[in-house]
C-alpha cells in the first residue's frame, strides 16, 4: 500500500519503520542504583539529582515498533534519532474501537485525521508486518543513538512512500507547532451554555460568558 522496502544499505530517513526498538520503562520514584561494585540499592530521582553525580541504574526495556521522526538531514549526522511509537489504531483513537463498517471507518480515518493531530494512521499490510490498522502516536517518543541504530538497520521493516511521507511530515509539524487554546473563549453566554450542555456542564466559562 503506502510502504516501500529499502535495502539495508540505504540511509535512515524520516518515515522509516523499525521493529523491536527499546522503550525505556522506569519510574523516577523508585530507581535501582548500581554502584561500581555491582551492589544495588533503591533511591528516587530527587535523591540522585541532589548528589549531582552520574549513576548507573537498572531499567526495563520494552521492545516496540516505532517510526523515525528525525528529519532526513539530521538522520545522517545527529547524535540521536528520535522515533514515535506505533500502536494499534484503537489504542490511540478510542472512537475506532468496535468499528468494522467500511463506510464508518473511511469517515473516521479521513475526518479524524484532520481533527486529531496526535496520531498518523498506518493501514494494515502483511509485507510490513501490520495485520491490523495501526497509528504512530506522536505523544510517545523514544531516542536511540544514531551509531547504534545504524548497526541495527536490519530491524527496519520498511518506510513510508513519498506521498505518505510528505503527509507524515506535515502532520508531525502540525502536532508540535499546535497552539493550545480554549476553543469556547469567543462564544456568547447563550452559545457557551449550549456548548457546555453538550459536554456535561464541566467546562469553565470566561467572565464575559456569565450572565449577570
Amino acid at each position: 500500500m503506502i510502504y516501500e522496502f529499502p535495502a539495508e544499505s540505504e540511509p535512515i530517513r524520516q518515515g522509516d519503520i523499525f521493529i523491536r526498538m527499546p522503550k525505556v520503562g522506569l519510574s523516577l520514584r523508585t530507581l535501582q542504583v548500581i554502584d561500581p561494585e555491582g551492589v544495588t540499592s533503591s533511591a528516587n530521582w530527587a535523591e540522585i539529582a541532589k548528589a549531582g553525580r552520574p549513576v548507573s541504574v537498572g531499567a526495563g526495556l520494552i521492545p516496540v515498533t516505532a517510526i523515525v521522526v528525525t528529519q532526513d538531514c539530521d538522520a545522517v549526522r545527529a547524535p540521536e534519532i528520535v522515533l514515535c511509537e506505533i500502536k494499534r489504531f484503537p489504542e490511540v483513537e478510542a472512537s475506532a474501537k468496535d468499528k468494522t463498517n467500511p463506510k464508518r471507518l473511511a469517515n473516521l480515518i479521513t475526518q479524524q485525521s484532520k481533527i486529531n493531530q496526535k496520531w498518523f494512521y498506518l493501514p494494515p499490510d502483511p509485507k510490513i508486518g501490520f495485520d491490523t490498522k495501526m497509528a504512530a502516536d506522536f505523544r510517545l517518543t523514544l531516542r536511540v543513538l544514531r551509531d547504534d541504530i545504524e548497526m541495527f538497520k536490519f530491524l527496519r521493516v520498511g518506510r513510508l512512500n513519498d506521498l505518505a511521507e510528505a503527509h507524515f511530515r506535515e502532520r508531525l509539524g502540525e502536532f508540535f507547532r499546535r497552539y493550545p487554546y480554549d476553543e469556547w473563549y469567543n462564544l456568547s453566554a447563550d452559545e457557551f451554555r449550549e456548548y457546555n450542555k453538550d459536554r456535561g456542564g464541566v467546562v469553565k466559562p470566561f467572565p464575559w460568558q456569565v450572565k449577570s
